[in-house]
């Protein structure tokens, strides 16, 4: 298996090339690819050096998968490069997440969708994904109505330039600025760009992307994103609607009977998720279940995952093992 890392320098890159070899995937040749500024310095994987490669050569080496980690426009202009060769491309980016000729895809949910027609797979919003998991078997059982999520989100989600950010802040040092105000001991309610509607880009993600990958439009969501001074894991305070009435005993079985969902939800023992514990694993945490008391079939959880493992790098993966194991690429 040729496996092309688009974006292998980046937080999202680094952290793919770990899950790789973590994972056993059989990568039988590895091409890291990165920007021209990065092209022919070296990195290691599985205790190998590889020297960084520039997009032309990686489409001419024709990988049988390429996963990308680059940004949208890098996505837009070169994934249908490597699509014509034949190569099946697993983009993190946003880029083709609402194109109605793509999947998007949380494998727990929906790879059984995949064909190999399918050239271009988008991976979703790391806040959607983590999301979507936890709902996945409730939706089934109670139909969801409507869903309001505010979330906590880490600045590893933002990038190096915003991790670099608040560990200077932590330091004392002044720095070059990822975020228009501080974020040390601060909370910035802004992820992502303004869009017309006063909602950002982020919060429009989590509205739209639950509804593709359920391939349901009878529930909404709405959204507030937040983005907080945690190094890593992105948390999510979650209200969801049922159309059916729930017991909380049989939410917290459905839940912990999901694949990739850990329930952790014990206030006599003060047992809930963190990002803290969240760091470096791939499962997405549940926790704080609860009725909504001030109506009726509603549901509160609180949701943490480690936004770079399964909100991007894990679940991009997944997506790779599925293909493999159905004989699609």
């Amino acid at each position: 298996m040729k496996v092309a890392v688009v974006g292998a320098t980046g937080m999202v890159g680094e952290v793919m090339l770990k899950v790789l070899a973590e994972r056993n995937f059989p990568v039988t040749e590895l091409l890291v690819v990165a920007s021209e500024r990065s092209v022919g310095k070296k990195l290691s994987f599985q205790g190998k050096e590889y020297t960084l490669i520039g997009l032309e050569t990686a489409v001419a080496a024709k990988p049988d998968v390429a996963i990308f980690s680059a940004g949208g426009d890098t996505s837009l202009e070169w994934a249908p490069k490597f699509a014509a060769v034949g190569t099946t491309v697993i983009d993190n980016s946003s880029a083709w997440r609402m194109d109605p000729t793509k999947k998007l895809v949380v494998p727990e949910i929906n790879a059984s969708e995949l064909t190999k027609e399918d050239k271009i797979i988008a991976n979703p919003n790391c806040s959607t994904i983590q999301m979507v998991l936890a709902l996945s078997s409730l939706h089934k059982k109670y139909k969801m109505k409507r869903v309001v999520v505010s979330t906590y989100q880490s600045v590893s989600g933002t990038g190096v330039k915003a991790v670099q950010q608040l560990e200077n802040e932590i330091a004392g040092i002044k720095g070059e600025m990822a975020y228009p105000y501080p974020i040390g001991k601060n909370a910035l309610p802004h992820c992502d760009v303004f869009l017309d509607n006063g909602y950002t880009k982020e919060e429009m993600k989590l509205a739209k992307e639950p509804q593709k990958i359920f391939n349901d439009n009878s529930f909404s969501v709405t959204a507030t994103a937040v983005r907080i001074p945690t190094a890593g894991g992105h948390s999510e305070s979650v209200n969801v609607e049922f159309e059916n009435d729930f017991e909380l005993s049989e939410v917290r079985r459905l839940l912990s009977e999901t694949p990739g969902i850990v329930v952790q939800d014990n206030t006599d023992t003060n047992t809930y998720p963190m990002p803290i514990y969240a760091h470096g694993k791939d499962d997405v945490f549940v926790g704080r279940i609860r009725r909504d008391e001030t109506q009726p079939n509603t549901l509160n959880m609180w949701i943490v995952a480690d936004n770079l493992r399964k909100g991007a790098a894990t679940n991009a993966v997944q997506i790779a093992e599925y293909l493999v194991q159905n004989q699609l690429v």
